[in-house]
């Protein structure tokens, strides 16, 4: 079946102004809007369409020129993706919104109630600096809503099933009727006998009383991986508190590494600092370092000046998702003496 044209659908001329083609779809979809007593979805979606292509100045050329192949066959959703009555007022002595009494008066043009979820859980796990680089597996205790053991989250007794709201006879939704600027308009709102769900329990749970839900603690381990990060954030999908009959919420981990005493860190480097005397930079010598790995034997060359830094390769922090580590950077302080004896003055000077 062939679309009719969108300037036939709208009733106006082909050269009709932008305010005319606003003022006319503000008209057509007041009159077909499907939560208006005696409207039309289809009919709604189809000024919609309309409205989509020739509120757009592009896409209302590409559509004079070659018609609906022009636009690709806009699709007529349930909104025109955009505000038709915006700078649309004056009612009285107010200024009205007409968007958004549009929006209330006919719910949005949404029949279905949106899923519920539980609420999500932040916490905060503190690490060793070790921890952070290497890893670890930590337990999380928390004290939170969670899935009543009994029923599982169904609020349903156990031997017992869900029946149809006598309410709103299973849509979730129930109708009121209101007098509006429009006439009488019907609202769809959420049943409140089954919160939306279109169905309640036969027999509800007799442990949680038809909650779905129970305050408990609950531990949940937690794998940290190698190389994260102070003030990274971990986020479990599904182990935030329950709700009853909806999705339980996310837990979000944000991490907090305690600072180390010879170490700090910067991405995957590591950094350190070792002092040696003013002897052993000009002769040369060789150090135990400190590292994350435990000591290594590091030489120092004849002549190291103070500030110099070198580099142990892969004995840095992980990068997270690969096998490679970054190094550690080891920078040389050399120790000037400051109390010297006469003798060693003059040795000093002789040198």
């Amino acid at each position: 079946m062939s679309k009719r044209d969108y300037y036939e659908v709208l009733g106006i001329s082909k050269d009709a102004s932008a305010d005319e083609i606003k003022k006319a779809y503000r008209k057509a979809a007041v009159l077909h809007h499907p939560d208006k007593e005696g409207g039309d979805e289809s009919k709604f979606k189809e000024v919609s369409e309309a409205y989509e292509v020739l509120k757009d100045s592009q896409k209302r050329q590409r559509y004079d020129q070659f018609g609906h192949a022009g636009v690709g066959g806009a699709s007529g959703g349930s909104s025109a993706g955009g505000n038709p009555f915006e700078g649309f007022g004056g009612y009285g002595s107010q200024t009205v919104d007409f968007g958004d009494i549009f929006g209330q008066f006919f719910g949005g043009g949404s029949r279905q109630q949106a899923p519920q979820r539980g609420r999500d859980v932040e916490v905060s796990l503190q690490l060793t600096f070790e921890e952070a680089v290497f890893g670890v597996e930590e337990k999380i205790t928390l004290d939170m809503d969670d899935e009543c053991e009994h029923c599982h989250g169904t609020t349903v007794e156990p031997g017992h099933s869900m029946q149809t709201c006598p309410t709103c006879k299973g849509a979730g939704q129930v109708g009121r009727v209101m007098n509006t600027i429009f006439g009488q308009i019907q609202q769809n709102v959420t049943c409140e006998t089954c919160g939306g769900r279109g169905k309640v329990p036969e027999k509800v749970c007799t442990v949680c009383r038809g909650k779905g839900t129970q305050r408990r603690k609950r531990d949940i381990t937690l794998k940290v991986p190698a190389g994260i990060d102070d003030g990274a954030t971990i986020r479990l999908s599904g182990h935030g508190e329950a709700l009853g009959g909806g999705q339980k919420g996310d837990l979000y981990v944000n991490i907090r590494v305690k600072a180390h005493k010879h170490f700090t860190r910067e991405g995957d480097i590591i950094l350190s600092e070792e002092h040696i005397s003013m002897i052993d930079a000009a002769l040369g010598t060789e150090i135990d370092v400190e590292t994350v790995d435990g000591q290594i034997r590091m030489k120092i060359p004849a002549g190291t000046q103070s500030g110099t830094d070198f580099k142990l390769s892969g004995h840095g922090v992980p990068q997270i998702r690969s096998d490679k580590r970054g190094p550690h950077i080891v920078s040389i302080i050399v120790d000037t003496p400051t109390k010297l004896s006469k003798k060693q003055k003059e040795i000093l000077a002789e040198f």
